[in-house]
């Protein structure tokens, strides 16, 4: 099997081509990026969104409970 391009100097001169095609490349990969990153910031967003109503429901559930201590201790005086 032979290599298409005789050396990296003419691999990264394309033929001619290079600006075309190393702009389609940037311009292929940016939105790539972009994507990857917008996700990952979406997934901490929504990971510490979860945290927090999860916490949120937990202090309710441990102020009913000290509601209710407190109702049945008052029905015993």
């Amino acid at each position: 099997m032979t290599p298409f391009f005789v050396s990296w100097q003419a691999f990264f001169a394309m033929g001619g081509y290079a600006f075309y095609v190393w702009l389609s490349v940037a311009l292929t990969l940016l939105p790539l990026l972009g994507v990857v990153l917008h996700t990952r910031l979406r997934r901490r967003a929504l990971f510490g969104e979860i945290r927090r109503h999860q916490a949120r429901e937990q202090r309710i559930r441990q102020a009913q409970q000290a509601m209710g201590d407190n109702n049945r201790e008052s029905d015993l005086i």
